[in-house]
């Protein structure tokens, strides 16, 4: 444990865009993960703030939850969260896309295909990792169906992250992850197998060592 106690920030779970007032796109996320990092962040006696979208999990009750529904209430709860914090943990799964345009009412059947446009949403992660002051840190999560390793190391420099935790499409509502700690430099530092409160019990040793640890160490 380090000598350092923490406040960190997690973000977990899905958010929802909506189509119209009672339909939407999403992610299949369960919060999972994201409860289980909370319990090993507070088992090494540090505080946990969780942005949360909209789960049936149960996050710890020492934890700070924060409810969101949207992307961008995501976005803003966690880079106004983020300032108080020494560190983030982006375990969620924001949706990437947004229909342009909301209807405001229920779209109704017509027998005929339905045409939506989407467009991108803002990158939670990324925003966290170009804010940073000195000191503070970011971890994400790369969640990939092919070529894991390549496209984490792409996440880890464009989402600016001090370590990137690479997983597969199998984590998804799942009791159990097999994980791949990569390095900000891109090497793997720990393959990690079991279940979910195994891996973040592992995952934030690392973390503690290399991050919380260390940026407690005065400067020289």
């Amino acid at each position: 444990m380090s000598n350092k106690l923490a406040r960190i920030l997690i973000t977990s779970g899905p958010t929802r865009q909506y189509l119209d007032p009672v339909r939407y796109i999403t992610n299949a996320s369960s919060g999972r993960m994201g409860a289980a990092l909370a319990a090993a962040v507070l088992k090494l006696g540090h505080e946990v703030v969780i942005v949360s979208g909209p789960v049936a999990v149960e996050y710890p009750g020492a934890a700070t939850v924060i409810p969101v529904l949207t992307t961008d209430e995501m976005l803003l709860a966690a880079t106004e969260t983020f300032k108080t914090c020494d560190g983030a943990i982006g375990a969620a799964a924001p949706c990437d896309y947004m229909p342009r345009e909301i209807q405001t009412q229920k779209i109704s059947k017509t027998g005929k295909p339905l045409t939506i446009e989407l467009v991108e949403t803002a990158d939670v992660v990324a925003t966290l990792g170009q804010s940073k002051r000195d000191g503070q840190w970011v971890v994400g999560f790369a969640l990939e169906t092919e070529d894991r390793h390549f496209r984490a190391i792409v996440k880890l420099e464009r989402k600016h992250c001090d370590l990137m935790v690479s997983n597969g499409p199998a984590a998804i509502d799942a009791e159990t992850n097999e994980v791949e700690l990569l390095d900000s430099n891109g090497i793997v530092i720990e393959a990690i197998h079991g279940t979910k409160e195994h891996v973040a019990d592992r995952l934030l040793a690392q973390i503690d060592d290399r991050l919380i640890h260390q940026s407690s160490k005065p400067k020289t």
